[in-house]
């Protein structure tokens, strides 16, 4: 058999991972035993929205897919409590042991009947993968004791005396809490293989920044960027217009203690401005959004007067934005220009209104996008702030290596948004710097520029990449916004309910249609067979909407993880978990406090809706590392060819 040049050179080039016949059959072997175990369980999240208490025991509890191995291995030999008891060990070994020691008069029998418990399910969590794999996800100090305990031994004739010597020493060396908490993680690891998060960790809650440091060591997952996380990326990335929408949104939700004290940003710039020039200004417009009993009056009073100060600098940069790139096409949303500063009112198509509020001491209405001296000032020191922060830019450089503004993975097309559609339903062209993009073409431009903001050599196409940031934000035309406008300034200053209606993009009136969606995802390379999986939009499940649309081909997993949305959606939130058996769609009610979840051993309460019966139980081969794998094989026969017809020679010697 003949091989091209480049074949040849390849097979050279893995011929030095597998020098030998016997490297490389034993290889195949080992791959093709792979292909049939079980698919890994996938768990889809979005829109989390700083909601950290709550996103932390959803994955801890892999929205009940730890309870479901716990029911496996026990059926009706435990009850209930005992069940549940468990399983809150598991999401909260460290602090549920604390609380058992108090009450429990034999911690020694304790011990024993809950390692014996905790090792029976690991062995059926980690049964669905390879021994490798498992040994490579063990706690590095247990190791060796944990593979013994959950490794079948069919050579050792008293299994029980063996397994109860071990765990008898565990206990007598005083190492039983320890192993309680490393085999619990391991159980967490896994029972969720991957997670996918599809955008919106940031703004609205109090715990943005400890999600991003509670991802940074999850053992498998990626992200997709919501229209929230794309302006902390443009903060970062230094653009002026994120980093005060950044701190408006912040003022609005009160949380802007998570950029003093998760950060590490200081406020007094700000605050100093704001209390100067708003000294007299009551700025009631201005209230933070949800009831925040944390902040004192004082410090409730300094907030709104802080709110309003950034909100105004915020409408400036973004009309010096939309000056400065006339393709972005967005000059109706230049307002300030549109206010007659005498009259307190404002003229929008063609109609006057009253505003709300008319002190704008900081405005010249000559030149009404232009920062003042001392809110230039204030923005320097902001943008130098958030550009040497250097939590912020480990949590935004995680977003650039394990995020993207779509994927597919195992048969299913993951986006935050939207995709831009015309009213028939056809891919609306979108113009990025004076070039027409549609459909995936759009998201894979729109992308190249957005790491181009943080990474680009050239200080123009640097400045571009930062300025497209808040373009994916806010502009109608983004994948990200999906609106035919952002009514920032109108839900302020303007009490007339017409003005604040935002009109979704027509793809959100097309989710079912089956052609429409059909060609979405041919559009991105997948068949009819395959799943969209989005977020973005809530789902208001308590007015009778489903977050199951056009047949089960699109999900809308949005049900209002964070608190300020739950009111709407009836509901704390959807998950998606995708395992062997197939897919099932989780909603939750909310979650009250870690606490009380230890304390009480209550779990987040969950509906699930199953959106896919699997024929037959799925394996590796039917995932896109099955595929992978079977290349490998492929590649791997080919190199033995090549041993065996001698063109390639073998690096040692056969024994």
């Amino acid at each position: 058999m003949g091989f091209s040049t480049d074949e040849q050179r390849y097979l050279e080039r893995l011929s030095e991972i597998y020098p030998t016949i016997a490297a490389a059959s034993t290889e195949i072997i080992n791959l093709q035993s792979i292909l049939c175990l079980p698919k890994g369980t996938e768990h889809f999240i979005t829109d989390v929205h700083g909601e950290y208490e709550a996103f932390t025991h959803v994955i801890k509890n892999g929205s009940g897919a730890v309870k479901k191995k716990i029911d496996d291995v026990f059926g009706r030999t435990l009850c209930e409590k005992d069940k549940n008891s468990l399983a809150t060990l598991i999401y909260y070994p460290r602090q549920k042991i604390e609380l058992i020691r108090r009450t429990e008069p034999n911690m020694r029998d304790w011990y024993k009947v809950t390692l014996y418990r905790l090792i029976e399910v690991c062995k059926r969590a980690s049964s669905k993968y390879t021994r490798s794999k498992v040994r490579k996800a063990l706690p590095k100090d247990y190791a060796y004791i944990i593979e013994e305990l959950i490794t079948e031994k069919p050579e050792i004739l008293d299994k029980e005396a063996y397994y109860s010597a071990i765990v008898d020493t565990i206990i007598d060396i005083r190492r039983a809490d320890d192993f309680v908490i490393a085999i619990s993680y391991l159980i967490q690891e896994m029972v969720v293989d991957h997670i996918h998060i599809l955008g919106d960790i940031y703004d609205r809650g109090p715990g943005p920044d400890r999600i991003m440091d509670r991802l940074m060591t999850y053992h498998s997952f990626d992200v997709l960027w919501g229209n929230h996380d794309i302006v902390w990326m443009g903060a970062c990335a230094g653009s002026q217009a994120c980093i005060a929408t950044v701190l408006r949104n912040s003022a609005r939700y009160g949380n802007l203690d998570i950029l003093e004290d998760g950060y590490g940003i200081n406020m007094i710039p700000l605050a100093t401005f704001s209390t100067e020039v708003y000294r007299e200004d009551p700025c009631d417009l201005f209230k933070v959004k949800e009831n925040n009993t944390g902040h004192l009056a004082g410090e409730n009073e300094l907030n709104k007067k802080m709110h309003k100060a950034i909100t105004v600098i915020q409408f400036k940069l973004e009309g010096q934005l939309i000056r400065k790139h006339p393709e972005f096409h967005m000059e109706k949303r230049l307002l300030l220009d549109k206010i007659d500063y005498e009259k307190g009112t404002i003229l929008l198509d063609g109609k006057e209104y009253v505003l709300l509020d008319s002190n704008f001491p900081t405005i010249d209405p000559s030149d009404p996008y232009k920062l003042t001296e001392q809110e230039q000032e204030v923005m320097d020191r902001l943008q130098n702030a958030f550009m040497q922060c250097e939590k912020l830019r480990a949590h935004m450089n995680l977003f650039l290596s394990k995020g993207n503004l779509y994927s597919t993975y195992n048969n299913n097309l993951l986006y935050h948004g939207c995709i831009p559609l015309d009213e028939e339903g056809n891919f609306k062209k979108v113009e990025v710097y004076g070039k027409v993009y549609a459909g995936k073409a759009l998201y894979d431009e729109l992308e190249k520029y957005v790491r181009k903001g943080f990474f680009a050599v050239d200080d123009e196409e640097q400045e571009k990449g930062r300025d497209i940031l808040w373009w994916i934000w806010s502009s109608p035309e983004s994948p990200l916004f999906g609106k035919d406008k952002m009514a920032t300034f109108e839900r302020y200053f303007l009490k007339e309910p017409e003005t604040h209606v935002e009109r979704k993009n027509p793809y959100y009136r097309l989710l079912e249609n089956e052609t429409v969606m059909n060609r979405v995802l041919e559009e991105f390379g997948l068949g009819t067979d395959a799943h969209i999986v989005n977020g973005h939009v809530p789902v208001l499940q308590s007015s009778g909407e489903s977050p199951v649309k056009c047949g089960g081909k699109v999900l809308i997993i949005d049900g209002g993880f964070s608190r300020a949305y739950q009111t709407k959606t009836g509901i704390a939130g959807y998950t998606l978990i995708y395992n062997s058996y197939g897919m099932q769609l989780v909603a939750h009610k909310p979650f009250t406090s870690t606490e009380e979840a230890i304390r009480n051993e209550t779990d987040i309460h969950s509906d699930k809706i199953m959106v896919m019966n699997a024929p037959r139980r799925l394996t590796v081969g039917d995932t896109d590392a099955g595929r992978k794998i079977r290349e490998r094989i492929e590649e791997l026969k080919l190199l033995l060819d090549a041993y065996r017809g001698g063109r390639i020679v073998e690096k040692t010697a056969r024994k």
